[in-house]
């Protein structure tokens, strides 16, 4: 593969101009969509890269988007959002981004902290990664920058979330087992840390309510405190 691809390399490809090429990937109007994933897919296997820097003192904009990960979410066993955080990578880098990951410290949350790289200007926008508390949302509320949720939400913030069918999902899971004879089925997880797991809770009540099994409190256990901190657990 040819090292340092330009714009002029690719359109000698397709027989296009390198305007044409320059206007599909930086999506400007045109160029026919369907040209415009034509020059995108090659660009990408020809291993084209965009000038960022030079993208960036043009168009007043960084090229990077800040992924922040509460602490709790990132301790020794817990690899799940460090893992979505390289997928996150991977997609951004298809557009001409790059993830920044931003490990939102304990101190930083109740003090209510925003992350330096907001202040610093080194993010076009966030995604929060784990879900955060009610005072720390409603200062992401505040920020000036475009910003989602990812693997929770808020009813009362006015922010996009992307999320889990948590609800159907714990709901069909207990059908299954209850279908297989099971009728001793505990729940796992506080339900006042995260509302994925108060969904989920919900899903696992409503199965149990339509095969008319109790809901027993004793079988509902936490597994974490309310600050989302694993605690030890005893099995009935």
């Amino acid at each position: 593969m040819k090292s340092n691809v330009t714009m002029r390399d690719i359109a000698e490809k397709l027989g296009v101009s390198s305007v044409t090429v320059s206007k599909a990937l930086n999506d400007k109007d045109g160029v026919s969509d369907e040209l415009k994933e034509r020059i995108k897919t090659l660009a990408g296997e020809m291993g084209y890269r965009f000038n960022t820097a030079a993208k960036s003192m043009k168009e007043g904009l960084t090229y990077n988007i800040g992924v922040v990960i509460p602490e709790r979410f990132t301790g020794p066993g817990q690899s799940f959002y460090l893992y979505i955080y390289q997928q996150i990578s991977r997609e951004l880098e298809q557009y001409g981004y790059y993830g920044i990951l931003h490990i939102l410290h304990r101190e930083d949350e109740e003090q209510l902290h925003l992350p330096r790289i907001y202040y610093d200007r080194k993010v076009d926008g966030f995604i929060l990664l784990g879900q955060v508390s009610k005072p720390y949302i409603e200062l992401v509320q505040s920020m000036d920058l475009p910003k989602m949720f990812l693997d929770f939400y808020d009813e009362h913030a006015d922010i996009d979330s992307v999320v889990t069918d948590n609800f159907y999902g714990a709901y069909e899971l207990t059908n299954y087992l209850i279908a297989q004879g099971h009728r001793d089925i505990a729940y796992v997880g506080n339900l006042y840390s995260t509302s994925s797991i108060q969904d989920r809770f919900l899903g696992y009540y409503k199965s149990l309510l339509e095969h008319r099994l109790p809901l027993r409190n004793e079988w509902v256990l936490s597994d974490r405190d309310d600050e989302g901190v694993y605690v030890d657990m005893e099995l009935p």
